[in-house]
């Protein structure tokens, strides 16, 4: 075993094993909206105020964290299965704080495992339940057959949009699909790039009122993050913002959103084998 996966599994020798990790999907509506950005950004804040952090790319084809940060994947989830890899062996980990698992190809691919690649992969994934706090999923925009079932394994799901008008209106189809699926699901929602605060506050505010009305489904506000010419500049560089300037307009935004989440975050309710059994479940192994 390398140093690094030998250093990863120590995490969870020294992690409080009564403490099970918090699965967060993040999501959008539509591409473009900086959905990786914002969660690997989030995800990094976390870590500064001293959680123990992962995320999985299950942005399967179009995932772009790796690239984000500086990274060169060695290996990606099915690698673990493929070629008898522990779920440390493939855990990337990071320069900024976090833990990263390549996602590599379809999501169906999960779904036609065989009984011992799947009973592997669960033994593997539940290690990872005790030594993290939270564990975001990147997923790809929009929702697919097989993307959907992770995103309802979550305990909570992460919608991020723009201010613009499609945005918003695939947003909303997202959170009314997720809603129709699963009424109690938490969902929570991230307004990227706003020109302004009053933007910013009116798009959460008006989307908030929306899914009250229609839906009857009272939905979490996180906040928004401004417009920001440092976040082009340390994507260029391949270098998270709240990294390249902490003193950035949306660096300071997006540690405010990650304190105020720790501020009314009930970790203590949730159970990692909550998400395992709905992915059993999913993948028709119970």
């Amino acid at each position: 075993m390398n140093d690094q996966a030998e250093n990863l599994r120590r995490l969870i020798e020294m992690n409080d094993n009564n403490k099970e990790a918090k699965v967060i999907a993040v999501v959008s509506g539509k591409g473009g909206v900086g959905k990786s950005n914002v969660c690997l950004n989030f995800a990094i804040s976390l870590s500064e105020l001293n959680k123990k952090v992962a995320i999985i790319d299950l942005d399967i084809g179009m995932g772009n964290l790796d690239i984000l940060m500086g990274l060169s994947p060695r290996y990606h989830l099915l690698d673990m299965l493929e070629n008898q890899l522990s779920i440390w062996d493939i855990i990337e980990e990071s320069k900024v704080g976090i833990s990263y698992i390549a996602g590599g190809s379809g999501l169906s691919k999960f779904v036609q495992l065989n009984d011992k690649k799947r009973q592997r992969f669960f033994s593997q994934l539940e290690q990872m339940g005790h030594a993290f706090d939270y564990i975001f999923l990147d997923m790809g925009a929009g929702a697919t057959e097989e993307s959907i079932e992770f995103v309802l394994a979550a305990h909570e799901v992460f919608i991020v949009t723009t201010p613009e008008p499609p945005a918003i209106t695939d947003a909303y189809s997202m959170l009314k699909y997720i809603y129709l699926q699963e009424k109690e699901k938490p969902l929570f929602l991230i307004v990227n790039r706003a020109d302004s605060e009053k933007e910013g506050n009116r798009t959460l505010n008006n989307f908030k009122h929306v899914a009250l009305q229609f839906l009857d489904k009272e939905i979490g506000i996180l906040g928004f993050i401004p417009d920001d010419a440092t976040v082009s500049k340390a994507v260029k560089a391949q270098t998270p913002f709240v990294i390249w300037s902490k003193q950035a307009k949306a660096s300071m935004a997006v540690s405010r959103l990650a304190s105020s989440y720790l501020g009314v975050d009930k970790q203590s309710s949730t159970k990692f084998s909550q998400f395992l059994f709905k992915v059993k479940r999913m993948m028709k192994y119970e």
